[in-house]
């Protein structure tokens, strides 16, 4: 079983500058909630039940989210404001966080995670791709787990000039919406192999930390973890699942205010 969850957050979040020098990308509202809230409890919801979030020095923001506030309880309490107390209960999970020292990729963030992850299977959230369905797509990867015993990744169909954002697989379709994946590019400039890109949610083994020692970082000095699953779809074997469900990039302007409108009614509809 997959118990165990990695969410980093310790990027810069240069694309959402000047706000990002004083509020967490993470932390960006919807529905008075983080986005990392989101996150977490997608998570919960699939069952994890350790939780190790990768932060930088300068985001200690999402830990007091999810810590207890006394004073507030306290003061919530004394002014008979007792209903509210529950929306501000910490998620019954446990968390752990580990600083990122540098910027310096994905790959080494997750690396920061191995003596966390041990010798389990774990899941890997990107917490600015975001999906508003329940319940969440990321039981489907856990079965689909389950049923292959290797990497797992989430993928979904995006738009030919996009690709160029993201990492872009070529495989071969095993069944519905699964491909046991041959390689990984990580932001195609030109020829991407397909129009199936790596949506933010992954499912590993402890081999991918092996995979990542081998790496050289690149220029500037991060350290890619499509570069290491691409290394582990040649020389083992890993899995994409599709994703049907509607994803929302909130680091991306647009599509942060999409996702707002869009929990904006489901909130009203319940």
């Amino acid at each position: 079983m997959v118990f165990k969850a990695i969410i980093p957050a310790a990027g810069y979040g240069t694309r959402n500058l000047p706000i990002t020098k004083a509020i967490p990308k993470e932390m960006f509202p919807i529905n008075s909630r983080p986005v990392i809230d989101y996150i977490v409890r997608e998570a919960i919801n699939a069952g994890i039940k350790e939780i190790l979030i990768i932060l930088s020095r300068n985001k200690t923001e999402i830990m007091d989210y999810f810590d207890r506030s006394i004073e507030l309880e306290w003061f919530l309490t004394k002014h008979q404001k007792n209903s509210m107390l529950q929306g501000i209960e910490p998620p019954k999970v446990c968390f752990q966080y580990v600083r990122q020292p540098e910027a310096l990729g994905l790959g080494h963030a997750v690396q920061l995670g191995q003596t966390f992850v041990g010798d389990d299977p774990f899941v890997v959230l990107l917490p600015d791709q975001l999906c508003l369905k329940q319940p969440p797509p990321l039981r489907k990867m856990i079965k689909l787990y389950e049923q292959y015993k290797r990497p797992i990744i989430g993928l979904q169909s995006v738009e030919k000039e996009l690709l160029q954002n993201y990492g872009v697989i070529s495989g071969i379709q095993i069944q519905a919406g699964v491909y046991r994946l041959t390689s990984i590019v990580e932001k195609p400039k030109m020829d991407p192999p397909s129009q199936l890109a790596v949506m933010g949610r992954y499912i590993l083994t402890p081999k991918i930390f092996a995979a990542l020692d081998q790496l050289k970082a690149k220029d500037g000095g991060e350290l890619q973890l499509t570069d290491a699953l691409n290394d582990l779809c040649q020389k083992d074997a890993a899995f994409g699942y599709v994703f049907k469900e509607k994803w929302y990039d909130t680091s991306i302007e647009s599509e942060y205010i999409h996702a707002q409108y869009h929990a904006y009614k489901m909130n009203k509809q319940s």
